[in-house]
C-alpha cells in the first residue's frame, strides 16, 4: 500500500482540527512531525491525543542542529534527545536526521554512532543551501552510501533535493534519482520545483516543472512518501488537501497502485 504523509511542525497546534478531518477522509494515512527545539512540554500532549500514526523529523541546521560540525555536539545531542521523546510518546517507528551544513561528513558519522538509535533514518540534501552561500552535507549517493554503512541507518530520500544536487552537479536528475534508489530508501518527501534549478523550494504541485508523474511512476511500490510542499495558511490546511488530491489523482491516472 502507498502510504501518503502530511509534514507538520510540533508547534502546529492550530492545523490539528483539519488534520484530523483530513485524516479520517482518508487524504494521507501519518504525520510526519518535525521536532521544533524546545517545544514538547508545552506541545506533546496536543499530538499524543491523536489517533494518527506518526513519524518524527529532528531539527535541521536552521533550527541549530547540524551534525557535520564538532562545535555543535552538545545541541545536537540535547536537540536530538527531545526528537526521540517525540518518538517515543507518538510511538514513530522513524526519525528522520539531516546530515549537516557546511562541515564534515565523517564528524556527521561520529554523531550519529554517538546518539546510536536504530529508528534514525538520513535524508540527503542539495548540493547548495537554500541561500546558495554554502554546500550541504550528504548531496551525493556515495555521501548518503558512507552514513548509512558507517552507522547503520536508513534511508529517506528526498526527491527535490537529488534533482537539485543533479543540476549542480550537472548531470542529469533522472539517473542522479536511479543511484540513490540503488541506496533502497525506507521513504520519500516529495514537493514540486523548478527541474533545472539548484536551490530548494517547496513548491506545490503544479507549481514548478518536476516530471511528477514520471518520478512517481519510477519509485519501487509500495512507497511512504511525505507531501512536503509550503503551507500558505495560518488556519487551515487547505493548500495541502488540493495538493494531497493531485498526488492522488496522478497515482490513480498514472495506474500507479496505491
Amino acid at each position: 500500500m502507498i502510504s501518503i504523509g502530511l509534514k507538520l511542525w510540533s508547534i502546529n497546534d492550530y492545523y490539528i482540527e483539519d488534520a484530523q478531518r483530513l485524516y479520517q477522509n482518508g487524504l494521507y494515512q501519518y504525520i510526519e512531525l518535525y521536532s521544533v527545539p524546545n517545544s514538547y512540554s508545552q506541545f506533546i500532549e496536543c499530538w499524543a491525543h491523536l489517533n494518527i500514526p506518526y513519524i518524527i523529523h529532528a531539527p535541521h541546521s536552521n533550527s541549530g542542529l547540524n551534525l557535520s560540525k564538532y562545535t555543535y555536539c552538545e545541541q545536537n545531542l540535547a536537540y536530538a534527545k527531545e526528537a526521540f521523546a517525540f518518538a517515543d510518546r507518538l510511538h514513530a517507528p522513524i526519525v528522520i536526521f539531516h546530515p549537516g551544513i557546511d562541515g564534515d561528513i565523517s564528524e556527521t558519522v561520529r554523531q550519529l554512532k554517538e546518539i546510536s538509535d536504530s529508528r534514525i533514518v538520513i535524508e540527503n540534501k542539495p548540493y547548495y543551501t537554500m541561500d546558495a552561500k554554502m554546500i550541504c552535507n550528504g548531496y551525493s549517493p556515495e555521501q548518503i552510501a558512507y552514513v548509512m554503512k558507517e552507522t547503520g541507518v536508513g534511508f529517506c530520500l528526498d526527491i527535490g533535493h537529488a534533482i537539485f544536487a543533479a543540476n549542480a552537479l550537472k548531470t542529469k536528475p533522472i539517473e542522479f534519482l536511479d543511484r540513490f534508489l540503488e541506496l533502497k530508501p525506507t521513504m520519500y518527501h516529495l514537493s514540486d520545483g523548478d527541474f533545472t534549478g539548484v536551490t530548494d523550494q517547496h513548491l506545490h504541485y503544479g507549481q514548478g516543472t518536476f516530471p511528477i508523474t514520471q518520478i512517481l511512476k519510477h519509485l519501487p511500490k509500495p512507497f511512504q512518501l511525505t507531501i512536503e510542499t509550503n503551507k500558505d495558511y495560518r488556519d487551515r490546511l487547505c493548500d495541502f488537501e488540493e495538493d494531497a488530491r493531485s498526488l492522488l489523482s496522478k497515482l490513480h491516472n498514472g495506474k500507479i497502485s496505491s
